[in-house]
């Protein structure tokens, strides 16, 4: 039988360690991200600046389970956590006096996914 699934190590492991979590801590949040990373590649997530923008407030956490890209403005410190982004998207969002993670940095930081907004 073909394996199915993410092929990406990190990535595999990264979504074992969001399911862990969002049982041990009951963190609906991080089982829901885990879910949208292990979609097929062709229907992951990616998300624009702008979307960002029109829907973070400021001095929030955002969580993009995919990968952001560069296209828009950021007009807001924003602090925004994604399995990848663009070097523009990383560019804009340090201007706009924000703080680009990984999902498995802000993990780390937030383990019961406390204040975090979800942007699909």
């Amino acid at each position: 039988m073909k394996r199915t699934g993410p092929t990406n190590f990190e990535l595999r492991r990264l979504i074992h360690d969001l399911r862990k979590s969002s049982r041990a801590f009951n963190a609906p949040a991080w089982r829901y991200v885990a879910e949208l990373l292990s979609r097929p590649t062709r229907r992951r997530v990616v998300v624009n600046l702008s979307k960002i923008n029109r829907h973070a407030r400021p001095g929030e956490v955002v969580v993009v389970p995919g990968k952001v890209l560069g296209a828009g403005m950021l007009e807001k410190p924003v602090t925004v956590a994604a399995f990848s982004f663009s070097a523009e998207a990383i560019r804009k969002i340090r201007e706009a006096g924000g703080r680009p993670l990984t999902i498995r940095q802000l993990l780390e930081e937030n383990r019961a996914a406390r204040g975090v907004r979800i942007i699909v």
